[in-house]
């Protein structure tokens, strides 16, 4: 099974790595952040699946992160769940607003948790249990596998996450640099042409079942995924 990454964004260590430990326990791989300076590092560095974001933290909210983070198109699919002391319906009602998939108040058990992050992962199309499915392939992320009209695709593992982020985010145009820092990693110092290299052999390797089509060129903006159209164009 294909480990989720989740950071954990809380000021105060006892808490911080009573979830970390729990999260660990628990099959997730775990990044911490004790503020919000940190953590924008951690999300560029890491991409995590989702993020436990505390409301008060040190230099900047917890809430004013996740309207930044929500308004940054890098990480609009990123599923965020605030932590926070504050019950009130109101704080509730500005967490979601501010673009939380989900709130929990302080204290809470840590199955209460890991149920929270099994459901968000499953509403935001995260979680790495379920294929994904478009024309004749269909994507295995639990099981690394890629078949194509029921035969497995060998792909390496870079194809494999670009085939992975494509398939998951279908008809939208990425750029090279786009792709880059979604799939490669931001820190990643690679030339844009590297994306054209990895796109070729997994063309190359769908081919044989008439699947290369579905990885789209967009001429003068990037790729896309798309089974519409198995043109390039």
């Amino acid at each position: 099974m294909v480990a989720h990454k989740i950071l954990i964004v809380e000021d105060e260590q006892p808490i911080r790595e009573m979830i970390a430990f729990h999260l660990s326990r628990a099959g997730y791989e775990t990044l911490e952040a004790a503020d919000c300076r940190v953590a924008r590092q951690m999300l560029a560095d890491e991409r995590p699946d989702l993020a436990l974001i505390d409301w008060m933290l040190p230099d900047i909210s917890g809430l004013e992160l996740t309207r930044m983070l929500k308004r940054d198109k890098d990480y609009e699919d990123l599923a965020i769940i605030m932590l926070t002391a504050r019950a009130e319906e109101r704080d509730k009602i500005s967490g979601l607003d501010g673009g939380a998939d989900d709130y929990i108040t302080k204290p809470f058990s840590p199955r209460e948790l890991l149920a929270r992050i099994q459901a968000v992962l499953r509403r935001s199309g995260n979680s790495g249990d379920e294929a994904v499915n478009a024309g004749v392939l269909e994507l295995d992320a639990a099981g690394h596998r890629i078949l194509a009209s029921d035969k497995e695709i060998k792909l390496g593992p870079t194809e494999f996450r670009l085939l992975q982020f494509l398939m998951t985010h279908p008809d939208r145009v990425y750029s090279r640099a786009q792709l880059l820092d979604r799939v490669w990693g931001a820190n990643v110092y690679v030339e844009e042409r590297t994306v054209d290299v990895h796109v070729r052999r997994l063309r190359k390797a769908l081919s044989p079942e008439f699947a290369d089509g579905y990885i789209q060129t967009v001429r003068g903006a990037g790729y896309r995924f798309s089974t519409r159209n198995k043109l390039s164009i």
